[in-house]
């Protein structure tokens, strides 16, 4: 047996909230967590829509009946274990287009990733491995991808300030857990902070415009 990949045309899907790029103050890029899918994770953003915000909820490419047994209930991811190089380099490529799309037109607008949850991962290997900087780097509720070159990555993210977002509650952000992301920034020389709050694994209204202020 012989594996073979081959690149096809596909489509893929994403939501806004806001004005236009072109005609907004700041950009903001955020990527949902495995399982959810983009317009029901953008609601979580509509208290940063002040009518000069431009929000952009891309999804994941891959979906799924997100619930055994239950049809009604579809979720998205952005990658998995199986043939996961491949699936990297395709959001990668992806949110590169994606971004391009969006500027379409915009002058100089300031940038914000936001990662929540599994897309942590996934906007910090986009900020690191794509065409794409960003002013603003935040991980919420999910960990630097382990695997991630932090020596390359350090050298994207020269003008980017990262914030890591962490609940005190959270099931999978334990405190190891962001020791351990801590201590490999501060090994590779990546400014970062923390914002602590008194919650779970969750969006909460709050502390997004906390960290939008």
């Amino acid at each position: 047996m012989t594996e073979h990949h081959l690149s096809v045309r596909r489509t893929a899907r994403y939501f806004t909230l806001g004005p236009a790029a072109a005609t907004a103050r700041e950009l903001w890029i955020v990527l949902h967590g495995y399982g959810q899918l983009a317009a029901r994770f953008l609601r979580a953003f509509a208290p940063l829509d002040d009518g000069a915000r431009c929000i952009v909820a891309p999804e994941g490419l891959s979906r799924f009946y997100a619930e055994s047994g239950r049809n009604d209930k579809i979720g998205a991811s952005w990658m998995t274990r199986e043939d996961r190089l491949a699936e990297i380099d395709d959001y990668v490529r992806y949110l590169d287009v994606l971004y391009d799309e969006v500027m379409r037109g915009a002058v100089a607008v300031p940038v914000t990733v936001l990662g929540f949850s599994q897309g942590t991962a996934t906007a910090a290997r986009w900020l690191a491995q794509g065409s794409v900087r960003a002013g603003r780097l935040i991980l919420w509720g999910g960990e630097v991808p382990p695997d991630l070159d932090l020596a390359a990555a350090r050298q994207c993210w020269e003008k980017t300030d990262v914030t890591l977002v962490v609940g005190s509650q959270d099931q999978y952000i334990t405190p190891k857990v962001l020791s351990r992301d801590e201590q490999r920034l501060r090994e590779h020389g990546i400014s970062f902070r923390v914002e602590g709050f008194d919650g779970g694994h969750e969006i909460v209204p709050e502390v997004l415009g906390r960290i939008a202020q």
